[in-house]
């Protein structure tokens, strides 16, 4: 079990260089941009990085990271846990251009004066990492299916409007 935190920013090049691996604790409340779109977050997400250079000299990281996040229910909106994790290969790059000639199998990451901040890119990964849509099963959730139908479709007191193709149909006619 992961018991140590991870530094905020760190010189990845020198750790590809060296071969060397990470591994560690980031807390959830530090990561602003995931919390604008789930709500805040409490506890830690583990990571695993692995700093190195591939064969085709590209310095790399191979990332794990794994956490229990509060998401809200689409259907009730309360939050419900929710296990995230994911596997990811980012290339290091220090410009737009280095990042186009990338392989796809590579994500590119942004490395600045020779500093990565570890930060942005765990949280990059866990915002990305997160489900399309969360449901409660049906028998815990607060809301139910038919309260979300309609039921019968409600009568409009506005009369149908006519078909475009009406008009076109009695000028045919009279022809």
């Amino acid at each position: 079990m992961l018991t140590s935190r991870l530094p905020i920013r760190v010189e990845p090049y020198r750790l590809a260089a060296r071969a060397e691996s990470l591994s560690g604790l980031m807390a959830l409340d530090r990561f602003e941009r995931l919390a604008a779109q789930v709500g805040a977050q409490s506890g830690d997400c583990q990571v695993w990085l692995d700093f190195g250079i591939d064969a085709q000299g590209r310095r790399e990281i191979r990332g794990r990271l794994e956490a229990e996040l509060q998401l809200p229910c689409r259907r009730c909106l309360e939050p419900m846990a929710q296990h995230v994790e994911s596997e990811f290969l980012l290339g290091m790059v220090s410009s737009d251009a280095l990042a186009a000639e990338l392989p796809s199998t590579h994500e590119p990451v942004l490395v600045e004066n020779e500093q990565l901040n570890l930060l942005e890119v765990v949280e990059d990964e866990l915002i990305l990492s997160l489900p399309q849509v969360v449901y409660h099963d049906e028998a815990h959730c607060r809301v139910s299916r038919d309260q979300l139908s309609s039921g019968e479709e409600a009568e409009s007191s506005e009369p149908t409007p006519a078909s475009p193709f009406e008009v076109l149909r009695h000028l045919k006619g009279k022809s």
